[in-house]
């Protein structure tokens, strides 16, 4: 993208500033072309034309962005963030420094990736072709991959071992790819991506498919193995304890203790045998 402005002056240098000056920049950051050189008058009073000149800067996609960055950020008030880029193959990246501007990164990085965006698509406007940009901040890009190569390589292991596919929190496409590639990395696993726009996410599994799960038994006691039988009165319980019915309990009051340990001591009845052995007193 190329921005320009045409000026006149007295002379070449006059047109010149005049027209650096239109556009908000140094002389020595533009380019100029003279399309007129000045004429002076004759006899010092007629004719006579002033020089005319077009300067013109180019804007690069880089350069765009970072102008524009600077402005998003100075209406949060932030207006002493240095900006620092570095052109890259088919992109740029943008570097920011400064005070108190940690917050900018948000909730994972969320913030950050908004402002990405946005001057990405700054930048693609400039010469209407692929330009990628990356935002950092204090090496929060590559802190983040690396949390996320731990994570892959870890979730791939736990499918491996489960035999069950796992999902991940949705992320943005940069951050898939940092998760597909350090899934691969283990030999056995893969992932894929799944769900639309902001609810795509990675899934990872096994290469094999998951495992089948174990069914239980139609019936069972909770420990996979088989449910003991019932009782004839359908309670459940020890299969040895299969004795029928229960005798249903007398509705008859409990005849008092002290009663029964005064029937207890009373002298056997003549009807009832003595024991074969009682005791025996010998006299002296």
């Amino acid at each position: 993208m190329i921005k320009e402005a045409i000026a006149t002056g007295d002379t070449v240098e006059l047109a010149r500033e005049a027209a650096c000056k239109q556009l908000g920049v140094e002389t020595y950051d533009a380019e100029f072309e003279i399309l007129e050189m000045p004429t002076k008058k004759t006899f010092g009073l007629f004719g006579g034309s002033p020089a005319k000149v077009r300067v013109f800067i180019k804007n690069s996609p880089a350069d765009a962005a970072a102008d524009y960055l600077r402005t998003i950020l100075g209406h949060m008030g932030l207006l002493s963030v240095d900006i620092k880029v570095t052109e890259e193959e088919n992109g740029a990246l943008l570097a920011l420094s400064g005070d108190d501007i940690g917050f900018i990164i948000g909730h994972r990085g969320e913030t950050l990736d908004a402002l990405q965006y946005l001057t990405g698509l700054v930048a693609n406007h400039i010469d209407n072709s692929y330009y990628r940009i990356t935002l950092d901040i204090g090496n929060y890009r590559e802190k983040r991959k690396e949390t996320l190569e731990v994570l892959g390589k870890k979730i791939a292991a736990k499918a491996l071992k489960t035999g069950r596919n796992s999902s991940l929190e949705p992320m943005n496409p940069y951050e898939r790819r940092i998760i597909h590639t350090a899934v691969q990395t283990v030999e056995g696993a893969k992932s894929w991506s799944e769900g639309e726009e902001l609810n795509r996410h990675v899934v990872i599994g096994p290469e094999a498919g998951e495992r089948p799960m174990n069914r239980r038994p139609p019936y069972g006691n909770g420990k996979g193995g088989p449910r003991r039988p019932y009782n004839n009165d359908k309670r459940g319980g020890n299969p040895n304890n299969n004795r029928g019915p229960r005798p249903a309990q007398s509705s008859a009051p409990k005849e008092p203790r002290e009663q029964r340990e005064t029937r207890d001591n009373r002298e056997p009845r003549a009807d009832k045998k003595a024991p074969l052995y009682g005791r025996v007193d010998y006299k002296k």
